[in-house]
């Protein structure tokens, strides 16, 4: 059974600002794993296709590179290589390279040491799973949700700005 990770909490680029939800998430992978909704949506995605564990790898990685205090660091690293990378990981990742890793390298840990290996999953996610993505039930579903809500919010918008003019 795999950890519970907490969801990024990303804010949009000024270039992507504009465009929300479903829109944003298409326009690229990176844009999807900045918000916390598109990330909950990909991984429900991908436990359907058994491969949670690629973006809770990513995600933990993402954590770890933020963290300052050395202590914290080198639980975590332990935590990421015996969760995704150790052989006998309860939600292994397919790297490259993996069999090469080993518990030593958890003694002096430092926020790019498992960049190679999340690249790696990013690509992966990136060339195989995000496409799919996009065409899933959950995505499409989300999407027009999405939709239906701006719809009837401009609806409303229309029918105050109606009223105000005919109310004067």
């Amino acid at each position: 059974m795999c950890f519970e990770i907490n969801d990024s909490d990303g804010n949009p680029s000024s270039s992507q600002q504009t465009l929300k939800g479903t829109s944003r998430w298409t326009t690229s992978l990176e844009n999807l794993l900045e918000d916390p909704e598109g990330v909950k949506r990909f991984r429900e995605f991908l436990k359907k296709e058994f491969s949670e564990e690629n973006v809770l790898f990513w995600l933990a990685c993402e954590e770890f590179k933020k963290m300052q205090d050395k202590k914290q660091m080198q639980e975590k690293a332990k935590e990421i290589y015996m969760t995704f990378l150790s052989s006998k990981a309860s939600c292994q990742v397919n790297v490259e390279g993996q069999s090469r890793l080993n518990e030593t390298i958890l003694g002096e840990p430092h926020p790019l040491m498992f960049q190679k290996l999340q690249d790696q999953i990013f690509n992966l996610m990136k060339y195989d799973s995000y496409s799919r993505f996009l065409k899933s039930d959950i995505f499409l579903k989300h999407k027009r949700a999405e939709e239906q809500e701006e719809n009837s919010s401009e609806a409303q918008t229309v029918a105050k700005r109606a009223s105000r003019i005919y109310n004067t």
